[in-house]
């Protein structure tokens, strides 16, 4: 009955693993930088393209040069 060797150790496992970040909060911490890496550069690239349109309208289109 090894099985019943086993209820009861949740709080010393509890205990043991209680300063340690959980897998979920890991992977959720993980997801979270990683979108906000990515938000730098989507910004970026939004900065780039409203110049880009800015300096078209004040051409006046995008064939007409000067």
């Amino acid at each position: 009955m090894a099985f019943f060797g086993l209820i009861g150790n949740d709080r010393d496992l509890a205990q043991q693993y209680s300063d340690r970040e959980s897998a979920s909060d890991k992977a959720a911490r993980k997801r979270r930088e990683g979108h906000h890496r990515n938000a730098r550069a989507a910004d970026q690239q939004g900065q780039e393209w409203e110049d880009a349109e800015r300096s078209r309208q004040y051409r006046g289109g995008w064939r007409r040069s000067r």
